[in-house]
C-alpha cells in the first residue's frame, strides 16, 4: 500500500514537473547592460509569461536551454565531459523539459578562481552560477551582497517566498538554517547546499598509513611530537619494504590548511579569522603561527614534509599514494580514505589507512580545532542578472528540495542506482562494491554529485550507507571529537564595508599564501616572523578584524 501511495505521490509530482516544464520559456544568456531595474523587470516578464501558460500534464515538455557556471570533480571529471552526462541531470531533463549547458572551469583551483574572476569582470555571466559565494576562497570580492549591489545575481527572496514552495518550507522548519543562508540584511542570495545532519558534517581530518604503523609497532599519533616520531620513523624505516628511502611521510598545503585548520589547529589557531570568547582574531599573525611555521620548517628540513607542497597537484598526490610512497596527510572520508582503499584493494590488500584525531600539543586534550561544518558551507547556485527567466529557474532549482528531487540528488535513479525498502532508500551493492581500481566516490558519480556538493539537501541516510568501509565509521567517529569552539560562522560584511573589506583581504591573502611557502622551505628566515605581522598590519589587518568583528556581532543577532 505505502508502495502505491509513493508511486501516486511521485506521478503527482511528475505532473506538477511537467506543467512547469511547459510554462518554462528559453534562458538562453543574452549580452547587454545588467541592472537592478533590468532584472526586476525580467521577473516580472517572466512572471506574466508563466501566468499566462497553463500548461497541460499531457503535452512533452518544452526543450529549453540554461547555461549553468559550476567547478567540476575529480570524480565526475575523469569520466564524463560535463555534468550534462550525469544521470541525475539526464533524469532531471526528463522531468522538467529544461536542457542544462554546464560551464565547468579547470580543475586546478586557482585557475578556476581566475576564470571565475574573469567572467565576473567581462560581465559575460550564464543563467546560473554556483559557487562558494560566502566563502574565502571561492567567494565573490566583498561577499553576495556586493555580487547583488554590483549587478551580477539577483535577491531570491520574493522568488522563493512565491515560486519555490519546496526550499520554503524547508527554511520555515528550520530557522537556524536559514539564518546561515541569508546576509544580514536578510538577503537570501543562493539555492544552498545544506547538510541536514551532524552526522554529513564530519568528513575530513588527519590520515596515515595503517600497514605502516603497524609493521613499526607505532599507535596512532595524538599530538604534535607523536606524529614527528611516527613522521621520522616512516622516513628512515623503509615501510613501504622496497629498500630505498623513498618514502614520502607527509603531504599538506595551503587549501588543506584552509579547510578548518589541520595540525595548526594544535596551536588553537587557524589559517584564517576566528573567535576566541567572543573576540574576533586573525590566525595568521598570531604569536602561535610562528610557532607552526617554524614546526613545519623542521619537518620540511629533515624531509618529512612532501617537497611538492608548495605546487598541489591532485594527480601527482594520487600517484604517491597509490605507489606506495606517501604515508600521510589529511583526507577526505570519501574522496580520500574509501577512494585509495578501493583503487588498491587488488593492487596492495595490505593497503590500509587509518583516521588521527586533529592533533594537540599535550597528551591528552581534547582538539579545539577540527573540521565540522555548518549545515550550511558558504555554497549554493546564484541566478545572474543574465537570465531572462529568474522564475523558471527558481521552479527548476526548487525541484531538488521536494522528496523527489531529493531522492535524484542523493541516490539518483531508483531501479537503478538505488531501491525503496520500508521507506528508505537503499543504494544498490554493485554501487558501494565497484571493482578494484574504482572509488566508491567515482561509482557514485556517474549517478549524482551526493558525495561532494550541490544546491539540495545532503541526507544522513545516504551518508552512512555512504561510509560503507570500517575505516569510514572510525574516522567520522575519531574526527568528531573536535569542539570547533572557534569557528567562525559565514558572516557577511555589509555594503558599505565589502568592498574595503575586498580591496584588504585580497592583497593580505595573496601576500599570506607567499609567506607560508619561504617561511616552511627557509627561504625567510623565521626571524623575520615580527616584519611578516607588520607588513599585514601596514595592509590593513586591524580594519579587516573590525568589519569581521562587527559581522559576528550582527549574525548573533539575526
Amino acid at each position: 500500500m505505502k508502495a502505491v501511495q509513493r508511486k501516486m505521490k511521485q506521478a503527482s509530482s511528475f505532473i506538477l514537473v511537467a506543467a512547469l516544464a511547459a510554462s518554462i520559456s528559453a534562458c538562453n544568456n543574452q549580452e547587454g547592460d545588467n541592472t537592478s531595474s533590468k532584472t526586476n523587470a525580467n521577473a516580472n516578464n517572466a512572471a506574466t509569461d508563466s501566468s499566462s501558460q497553463t500548461g497541460n500534464a499531457t503535452e512533452q515538455p518544452q526543450m529549453t536551454q540554461m547555461t549553468y557556471w559550476v567547478a567540476n570533480h575529480t570524480a565526475a571529471s575523469a569520466q564524463m565531459k560535463t555534468y550534462a552526462e550525469m544521470e541525475m541531470y539526464k533524469e532531471l531533463e526528463k522531468r522538467t523539459g529544461v536542457k542544462v549547458e554546464f560551464q565547468h572551469p579547470p580543475l586546478d583551483a586557482q585557475q578556476a578562481k581566475e576564470q571565475f574572476n574573469l567572467m565576473i569582470a567581462t560581465n559575460e555571466l550564464p543563467d546560473v552560477i554556483e559557487t562558494g559565494w560566502a566563502t574565502e576562497t571561492a567567494g565573490y570580492p566583498g561577499g553576495p551582497e556586493k555580487a547583488i549591489e554590483d549587478g551580477k545575481i539577483i535577491k531570491l527572496n520574493d522568488l522563493i517566498d512565491q515560486y519555490a514552495p519546496n526550499l520554503k518550507s524547508l527554511l520555515e522548519s528550520h530557522p537556524d538554517w536559514k539564518k546561515q543562508i541569508m546576509t544580514d540584511n536578510g538577503t537570501i542570495y543562493a539555492f544552498p547546499f545544506l547538510r541536514g545532519d551532524d552526522k554529513v558534517r564530519v568528513f575530513f581530518g588527519p590520515a596515515l598509513r595503517k600497514d605502516w604503523l603497524d609493521k613499526l609497532g607505532l599507535a596512532v599519533p595524538t599530538t604534535i611530537d607523536e606524529w614527528y616520531n611516527v613522521l621520522k620513523a616512516f622516513k628512515e624505516k623503509d615501510p613501504n619494504g622496497n629498500g630505498k628511502p623513498d618514502e614520502i611521510p607527509f603531504y599538506i598545503d595551503k587549501d588543506q590548511l584552509n579547510t578548518d585548520a589541520p595540525f595548526l589547529g594544535a596551536w588553537g589557531i587557524n589559517y584564517s579569522f576566528y573567535q576566541d570568547a567572543g573576540t574576533v582574531k586573525y590566525g595568521p599573525i598570531q604569536p602561535e603561527f610562528k610557532e607552526f611555521l617554524s614546526t613545519m620548517n623542521q619537518w620540511y628540513e629533515e624531509g618529512l614534509l612532501d617537497k611538492d607542497f608548495a605546487a598541489p597537484n591532485g594527480k601527482l598526490f594520487d600517484n604517491k599514494m597509490t605507489t606506495n610512497l606517501l604515508g600521510a596527510s589529511d583526507l577526505y572520508n570519501g574522496g580520500g580514505i574509501a577512494k585509495y582503499t578501493n583503487l588498491m584493494k587488488d593492487a596492495d590488500p595490505n593497503f590500509k589507512l587509518t583516521a588521527a584525531p586533529y592533533p594537540v600539543l599535550k597528551a591528552g586534550d581534547t582538539p579545539i580545532w577540527g573540521q565540522k561544518d555548518f549545515a550550511f558551507n558558504g555554497y549554493g547556485a546564484a541566478i545572474t542578472t543574465s537570465n531572462k527567466n529568474p522564475i523558471d529557474t527558481v521552479k527548476w532549482l526548487d525541484y531538488a528540495y521536494s522528496e523527489e528531487g531529493g531522492l535524484l540528488f542523493n541516490y539518483g535513479l531508483e531501479g537503478v542506482s538505488y531501491k525503496m525498502e520500508n521507506g528508505k532508500a537503499v543504494l544498490a551493492q554493485d554501487i558501494l562494491n565497484p571493482p578494484g581500481g574504482v572509488s566508491i566516490q567515482q561509482s557514485m558519480a556517474k549517478f549524482t554529485r551526493s558525495t561532494w556538493s550541490g544546491p539540495f539537501v545532503l541526507s544522513d541516510n545516504f551518508q552512512m550507507q555512504y561510509l560503507v568501509l570500517p575505516e569510514q565509521k572510525n574516522a567520522l567517529d575519531v574526527w568528531s571529537t573536535a569542539t570547533v569552539e572557534r569557528k567562525m560562522p559565514l558572516v557577511s560584511p555589509t555594503q558599505e564595508e565589502s568592498g574595503k573589506y575586498a580591496s584588504i583581504m585580497t592583497d593580505i591573502q595573496t601576500y599570506r599564501d607567499e609567506m607560508l611557502l619561504k617561511f616552511i622551505m627557509g627561504a625567510e628566515p623565521i626571524e623575520n616572523f615580527d616584519k611578516y605581522v607588520k607588513k599585514i598590519q601596514s595592509m590593513g589587518i586591524e580594519e579587516a578584524i573590525q568589519i569581521e568583528q562587527a559581522a559576528l556581532e550582527r549574525f548573533n543577532k539575526r
